[in-house]
């Protein structure tokens, strides 16, 4: 059983201990809410139903009746909220004898800063896992691919046909991709890029990309049409947890993407067990982090 003992903080029992470190990093600030919409749940899972829409308007000849389409139901999503939790217990006598507080007064902060980054961690996991196979969607593929299905058939990429690092050729491409995507009955949509989502790898290249009133890399005086045109309102955003170095991803202005179901935020309590005298601390919440339609996002692994 794990318990926090005299013996554990053998040193906070004795004065002549200058600095106690480890559990007063910096944090970064809050990244995932850049990657998700956030809802409020209050069922144990939450579904999204697709609806296919209409096909084109038919030629109607005089005297002849009205061509007449169908809808049906599309892919289901379904966010299952699970229970993430921590927590520690210390004896009586090892709150009592210690010298510096590095118990009583550092426990809720070093639990707060784990229940953040597990949050974090879930988030960009996300992105993390978003080629590969076994972490599906509703629509049985993956987050970035090459053929997720259309509700009547047929299929359609939010991927670059050929991966490729971040550059100013692969962002315009990104962007000419999204403006020829369709609804699940080939009908045009409008959909824009918002924001670029980066490894702290990129950061760099990312600034000179989206920084300069140029194009980089070259003699001419060509204006940036990234910056010019305003493609990415959103900005750059560096993500710490993202662990590929080269993977980077655009989210889109597409309703119903990237969300995040909060069930039970987050939530600190402490209790103490009367036979052997033991402080029990815990934290924990309740949530899902997923995507309903794969249009949220355009990505690709890089090289």
């Amino acid at each position: 059983m794990a318990l926090i003992t005299s013996g554990t903080f053998s040193k906070a029992l004795w004065p002549g201990v200058n600095k106690w470190y480890g559990n007063a990093y910096a944090e970064f600030p809050v990244e995932w809410t850049d990657l998700f919409e956030k809802y409020t749940s209050r069922k144990a899972f939450e579904e999204d139903v697709g609806v296919s829409g209409l096909g084109l308007a038919a030629v109607k000849p005089e005297g002849q009746g009205v061509q007449y389409d169908t809808m049906q139901q599309a892919f289901i999503t379904r966010y299952t909220h699970i229970v993430y939790a921590l927590g520690f217990m210390v004896t009586r006598e090892a709150m009592e004898d210690d010298q510096y507080d590095v118990v009583a007064e550092k426990r809720a902060r070093a639990l707060a800063f784990s229940m953040r980054q597990t949050k974090e961690i879930l988030a960009a996991n996300v992105y993390n896992r978003a080629f590969t196979a076994g972490y599906t969607g509703g629509d049985g593929v993956t987050l970035g691919a090459n053929n997720h299905p259309n509700a009547v058939g047929g299929t359609w990429s939010n991927i670059l046909a050929t991966a490729a690092n971040l550059s100013e050729a692969a962002l315009e491409q990104a962007v000419i991709d999204i403006g020829k995507w369709t609804n699940d009955r080939g009908l045009r949509i409008a959909v824009m890029p918002k924001s670029l989502h980066i490894p702290v790898d990129l950061q760099f290249e990312a600034e000179r990309i989206m920084k300069s009133q140029y194009r980089i890399g070259t003699s001419n005086n060509d204006v940036s049409a990234l910056v010019s045109m305003g493609k990415f309102p959103g900005g750059v955003k560096v993500n710490h947890y993202f662990t590929s170095a080269t993977a980077w991803f655009l989210r889109t202005n597409v309703p119903d993407g990237m969300k995040y179901f909060e069930r039970r935020g987050d939530s600190f309590n402490e209790d103490n067990s009367f036979d052997n005298d033991t402080a029990k601390f815990k934290a924990d919440f309740r949530c899902s982090f997923g995507w309903t339609d794969p249009r949220g996002v355009y990505a690709t692994p890089g090289v």
